[in-house]
């Protein structure tokens, strides 16, 4: 066993410092719950824990010692070249690096060459033996994961001295993240929990979070489910709350699909204090299990879904549709003027849209990208599932898609539909939120960016990247990479601009993650 160590974590909130105000106000929110069960199970086997949380160079709250010997870093792909940069600066300085989160899951082949551990599930016998080794992997770094997802993890309780610094620094909303389950029971090709086996975590577990957060009483807070589909077993998660949580004592948000929201479970989830809820409805061709249309398709199914959703807003006042741009069953201007006819036919409800994006080995769908050619190496900076799409549009040239896609935003949240939006929203909190993150987070943010790409792509040098004719980045992006990194740019190398777009398919490796039996 090794002497007492001195660890260090750090959580990576975002890739660049809050700039707009929708995310200087939320940004603190953007917690993993993983980094807390790392400080958990590490302070479990003796060792000294420091947490800090950045969004870009900016240390937003926490903070680690000038000395540690194991750095653990948990990062979405947006934020990879930022945690590249971290692990540099940190091996120079001696100590061990170790890559968790969901990049280290789709990027594991590129992120070896920046840390000594890369891992991808992680239970207490992976980490057991992480901190047991504590030695340099280099050049390449070991890749190691867990059979399944830990049937275990610790609650709100143990967590919380690790979460405090965070939600101390969000003075108008603290979101404290829970997970009550693990996995996904359904089967979208493009998401990285497709394949792993759903998983329910321990009630009594959840019961304990529960009425710990009720302890805390924290003001102006609320919890945020992290499942990928909250409730799943419906009446089994509503019992927990029940039997934990007087009626109405905590406000709850969630991740759900629509079959679960009938309305005698959208009555009971507001009689629970449930006033924010997510739906994925995806695409209007597609993917009707979760939206509980079936078969339906295009309007047929635009029709079907606002119905459910406005009436999900009756007893849950902030309701956001979740749809993606881009897939490939997606063909003409039909499937963005059925967005703005949902639109039309939900005004309460807050549409957020993303663009289709392949995650390395985080979906089995992506080998058939990379077998075509389709995929392209824009770097992880930009794969957020909103600036950039790095999948080339099967029907649509880029200039013709990014047209639509700005047509739809400016659509969506207009002023005529922010003003729609505000007064059919009789939840006065909801109704403010929706306006603030409309104007700033959408309008000023998302779709001006969108604008940009569909301006940058009548330059020479994004054309020819973008229509796979060279692989060497515009120099717009790498300004920008280099004004989100500030200091850290110096630890950064310079090869850690490109990776191996087809990785996942080059390593023959026929599934992204083990498929294991529920």
């Amino acid at each position: 066993m090794k002497a007492r160590l001195q660890v260090g974590i750090i959580d990576l909130l975002g890739k660049e410092p809050p700039k707009n105000g929708y995310s200087r106000l939320m940004r603190c929110n953007n917690v993993s719950i993983m980094a807390q069960v790392i400080g958990v199970w590490c302070e479990e086997a003796g060792h000294d824990v420091h947490i800090a949380y950045y969004s870009g160079a900016e240390l937003i709250s926490g903070g680690l010692p000038d000395k540690i010997d194991i750095l653990f870093i948990s990062a979405f792909s947006q934020a990879a070249l930022l945690g590249y940069a971290f692990s540099h600066y940190w091996r120079d300085k001696g100590a061990v690096t170790v890559l968790g989160g969901p990049h280290a899951r789709s990027y594991p082949e590129d992120a070896q060459k920046h840390f000594d551990y890369v891992v991808g599930f992680c239970n207490k016998d992976t980490l057991r033996d992480i901190l047991q080794d504590c030695s340099q992997h280099r050049p390449i770094g070991q890749h190691l994961s867990a059979a399944q997802q830990p049937d275990f993890l610790p609650g709100l309780r143990q967590r919380w001295k690790f979460l405090r610094p965070s939600m101390e620094k969000a003075k108008i909303l603290r979101a404290v993240p829970f997970l009550g389950s693990l996995g996904c029971p359904y089967t979208c090709s493009f998401c990285i929990d497709a394949v792993v086996p759903y998983q329910p975590l321990d009630y009594e577990v959840l019961k304990d979070d529960l009425r710990y957060f009720q302890e805390l009483n924290l003001p102006r807070s609320l919890i945020v489910w992290h499942d990928p589909n909250f409730g799943i077993r419906f009446n089994d998660y509503m019992d927990v709350v029940e039997d934990a949580v007087p009626p109405g004592r905590i406000t709850f948000a969630c991740e759900t699909s629509l079959s679960l929201l009938k309305e005698d479970n959208c009555k009971r989830m507001a009689r629970n204090g449930f006033k924010a809820i997510a739906p994925g409805i995806e695409s209007w061709y597609d993917m009707g299990g979760k939206s509980k249309t079936g078969s339906k398709k295009g309007m047929e199914k635009v029709e079907r879904v606002a119905a459910q959703v406005n009436l999900v807003q009756r007893f849950v006042p902030y309701v956001q549709a979740n749809l993606i741009f881009g897939l490939d069953n997606d063909e003409g201007p039909e499937p963005f003027e059925l967005t703005k006819r949902f639109v039309d036919r939900a005004p309460a409800v807050f549409p957020h849209f993303a663009v289709l994006s392949a995650f390395g080995r985080n979906a089995l769908l992506n080998l058939n990208y990379q077998r075509a050619g389709r995929v392209l190496p824009v770097p992880f900076h930009f794969l957020d599932l909103v600036q950039s799409m790095n999948v080339k549009p099967l029907h649509y040239s880029w200039t013709e898609f990014y047209d639509h896609v700005c047509d739809t935003f400016d659509y969506a949240f207009s002023r005529r539909a922010l003003a729609r939006r505000f007064l059919k929203n009789g939840h006065l909190v909801s109704r403010f939120e929706q306006l603030f993150r409309g104007i700033s987070s959408e309008r000023n943010n998302r779709m001006a960016y969108h604008r940009k790409m569909r301006r940058w792509m009548e330059e020479p040098d994004f054309r020819a990247f973008f229509e796979g004719e060279t692989r060497q980045l515009p120099s717009r992006w790498i300004e920008i990479i280099k004004n989100h990194l500030g200091p850290l740019w110096q630890w950064l190398p310079e090869d850690a601009l490109y990776h191996d777009p087809n990785a996942y398919l080059h390593s023959g490796v026929e599934h992204p993650l083990p498929v294991v039996a529920a």
